[in-house]
């Protein structure tokens, strides 16, 4: 089974308000050091993977670089990554190779490499085509930026283009909403995503929300229903231009579902390096399905070679998997694949839960087939909590 990869470049230009991911920004001192432990780490990748169990395979058909914003590198950093995965993976010829870009970093020498990389997917961090909301959570980039970059992408012969949209920013109303939908549907863009704005304690803009502050312009941050019809809205005027809804925050026209993130979805074998990165690899042992391990999270312990934390999946927690990762896209999981996997027992342990989720409203079944109803996407953890015995936060 071919494997996805993954690799994480936490630095940014800025640190956006809103974001609660391992990324920040670094002195370009670190770049290096941290390159190059990137690096050793992919190339001892099939002996780790051994140690601990895990099967792995050389054939690679998708190549994610998340962040963070990897474009921040120096071309030839970037190239010496792209260089370690082909030196100890087999990327196949067809292989689906996406770069995270903020827009307005995509200089000439940047678009050159990613190129000669082989890199023929960009996801755009546009999150507002309204300069006004972009500017408040921390976008460094204007709505021409973006189109600037969509225009040149395209010219490179880089068609495949993502769009990240965020609904719930600063000052959005339904109105302005509008203008970042429209805007980008004019794009033509092959691919969209569409996140509801994350209130937690892991950005700054959420912790000064759940404070009740205004700083970051939290006092003029949407409220929970008017996010929500925001994205209603989308998941509508996105069909109705013919980007399908697939996943619950993505959109694609027929063809262009993003291959790297079904994996995720489907349950299928990555490896991930860099900071806070995971991984999933099946194994044969008789007392577990898979294992998932992860990287240090901060940026410090991660170039200091922290170790790996590692654990199994039971049978039980993999089938927990399936259909909380399963329902997140609109196909949903047919049962009866379920079934023949996991065996009739397991399965019949999970029939409450759907027969309550479906009188609840939040799943329809169709035959052997379950997926999330409009209204159980919008509260999707909350369904999900139901197929998760631990009672763990989903995540």
């Amino acid at each position: 089974m071919t494997l996805g990869i993954y690799i994480s470049v936490p630095f940014c230009r800025t640190k956006c308000s809103y974001c609660n991911f391992a990324s920040d920004v670094f002195s370009r001192a670190v770049f290096a050091r941290y390159v190059e432990r990137a690096c050793a780490d992919i190339g001892r990748a099939p002996a780790v993977a051994q140690e601990m169990g895990g099967q792995i395979e050389r054939a690679v058909d998708s190549i994610y670089l998340g962040g963070g914003t990897p474009t921040v590198l120096d071309t030839a950093q970037l190239e010496r990554i792209f260089a370690a995965v082909r030196a100890d993976f087999e990327v196949q010829s067809d292989a689906e190779v996406t770069v995270e870009c903020a827009p307005g970093t995509l200089v000439p020498a940047m678009l050159d490499a990613l190129l000669r990389c082989g890199v023929n997917r960009v996801s755009l961090g546009v999150q507002s085509f309204v300069d006004q909301e972009a500017a408040a959570v921390g976008r460094l980039h204007k709505r021409t930026t973006v189109l600037d970059d969509i225009s040149r992408l395209r010219a490179a012969g880089i068609a495949n283009i993502n769009v990240d949209l965020i609904a719930g920013l600063p000052h959005q109303t339904a109105e302005s909403w509008k203008v970042s939908l429209e805007e980008t549907i004019a794009t033509c863009v092959p691919h969209v995503s569409v996140y509801m704005l994350e209130v937690d304690e892991d950005s700054r803009l959420g912790r000064e929300l759940m404070a009740g502050g205004t700083r970051y312009h939290a006092h003029f941050v949407p409220d929970d229903e008017a996010t929500a019809d925001c994205y209603l809205a989308a998941c509508e005027r996105l069909d109705a231009a013919g980007v399908a809804q697939y996943e619950i925050s993505n959109f694609a026209r027929r063809g262009f579902e993003s291959r790297h993130n079904l994996k995720y979805w489907t349950r299928r074998p990555y490896l991930g390096f860099g900071v806070d990165a995971h991984s999933m690899l099946f194994t044969a042992r008789p007392d577990a399905n898979a294992f998932r391990f992860a990287t240090a999270d901060s940026l410090d312990a991660y170039v200091a070679a922290a170790p790996i934390c590692a654990n199994a999946v039971s049978k039980r927690e993999a089938l927990e998997e399936t259909f909380f990762l399963g329902l997140r896209l609109t196909r949903g999981v047919d049962l009866r694949k379920v079934e023949q996997k996991f065996g009739r027992e397991f399965l019949e342990e999970f029939s409450l839960a759907i027969e309550e989720s479906v009188k609840d409203g939040l799943l329809q079944r169709d035959g052997d087939s379950i997926c999330l109803t409009l209204r159980g996407r919008l509260i999707s953890n909350e369904v999900f909590q139901r197929f998760i015995s631990s009672g763990e936060p989903v995540r």
